[in-house]
């Protein structure tokens, strides 16, 4: 991965998001902090595909529910 300053990602970047196009990814920093992540789009996609699965399976695992019986279920939405 490229990294690159702020000043000179704001100066080239037309070049970057070539580079993107083609599937490099460039991180962008702010006096040696990173800031921003340019990657390819179709990579973001499967970015956002993966943390949806990771997060949805961190939530199965942090549920905790008790028996329910659809009488039940059915009664409490119906108050």
């Amino acid at each position: 991965m490229r990294t690159i300053g702020a000043f000179e990602a704001k100066t080239h970047l037309s070049e970057i998001l070539e580079r993107a196009a083609q599937g490099e990814e460039t991180l962008v920093t702010r006096r040696g902090i990173p800031i921003a992540k340019i990657i390819p789009f179709n990579k973001s996609q499967n970015l956002t595909k993966e943390n949806t699965i990771l997060r949805l399976k961190n939530l199965r695992k942090n549920l905790q529910l008790r028996n329910f019986s659809w009488k039940e279920l059915r009664d409490q939405g119906r108050r």
